[in-house]
């Protein structure tokens, strides 16, 4: 498989695999999304769009790219969202605070999701920290390969 293939086909299943995980957290561990986490997940569904036009139009390797810009985008939020769980700066206000209104000692009364707690952590690491990593670092991989054509290559869209 040539690079631009690869591209495409990591365009798909990067995004279809955060958000598995994500939705395997959320039903599976019982660790609903906050607001800020679902700002993560817009980005990757647009991805798996996108990414899944590359299989269809051409050049596909525009529209791989596009979708690893799109994995990109939903990293940087998670960097934001980590940073705002680790102290480092101030998250969105009405994402971070209890609003008004709220019964909190009513059990009944919808659960209030923090942005500014992380639920869980792995060697000291939020969920939206892992996003941050494994999203830019697998955005670029997969705009680098779509842009990169070996030698000899020729026109061949892959």
């Amino acid at each position: 498989m040539d690079n631009p293939g690869k591209a495409r086909l990591l365009a798909v299943v990067v995004p279809a695999a955060l958000l598995g995980g994500a939705y395997i957290a959320q039903y599976g561990f019982g660790l609903p999304p906050c607001e800020m986490c679902w700002w993560q997940r817009y980005p990757h569904f647009a991805a798996l769009g996108v990414g899944a036009l590359a299989f269809f139009l051409k050049p596909p390797q525009v529209w791989a790219a596009l979708a690893g810009l799109a994995i990109i985008t939903s990293g940087l939020i998670g960097g934001f969202h980590a940073g705002v769980e680790y102290g480092w700066w101030a998250g969105i206000t009405g994402c971070s605070t209890l609003p008004s209104g709220i019964d909190v000692m009513n059990p009944a009364a919808a659960p209030l999701i923090r942005c500014d707690v992380a639920p869980w952590t792995l060697w000291g690491i939020s969920l939206a920290g892992y996003n941050f990593l494994i999203s830019c670092i697998s955005g670029a991989a997969i705009v680098a390969l779509a842009a990169y054509r070996k030698a000899g290559a020729g026109e061949r869209n892959g």
